[in-house]
């Protein structure tokens, strides 16, 4: 898995195609992410106590990483990720600019 939590990326592709998020949750068995406040999803809550009413809330779905570009840090264009071998241990960098990143 290339991303990870805190990373800025670009949607191509879905319902919120050109818009731009950050990542909350990584879920590398499934190859999905979670974006803060994008892709939402309505989920219908029951009433816990007597007298409460239900409520419709807004939570963030998983998104498949193959719908996403990682925005470079560096450069602040949307890229894909490659890496750099630097003394026995890999960083990844950006495609574009060639500069590294954590």
């Amino acid at each position: 898995m290339q991303l990870k939590k805190g990373d800025q990326i670009l949607i191509i592709k879905g319902k919120d195609k050109k818009r731009k998020g950050k990542i909350i949750k990584v879920l590398p068995k499934e190859d999905k992410i979670i974006i803060e406040g994008l892709n939402l999803k309505k989920k219908h809550l029951r009433p816990k106590k007597e007298g409460e009413k239900g409520e419709i809330v807004a939570i963030p779905a998983p998104l498949d990483i193959s719908n996403v570009k990682l925005i470079c840090p560096k450069c602040k264009k949307p890229t894909r990720v490659g890496h750099i071998l630097r003394s026995g241990k890999k960083y990844r960098s950006c495609k574009k600019c060639k500069k590294e990143f954590l």
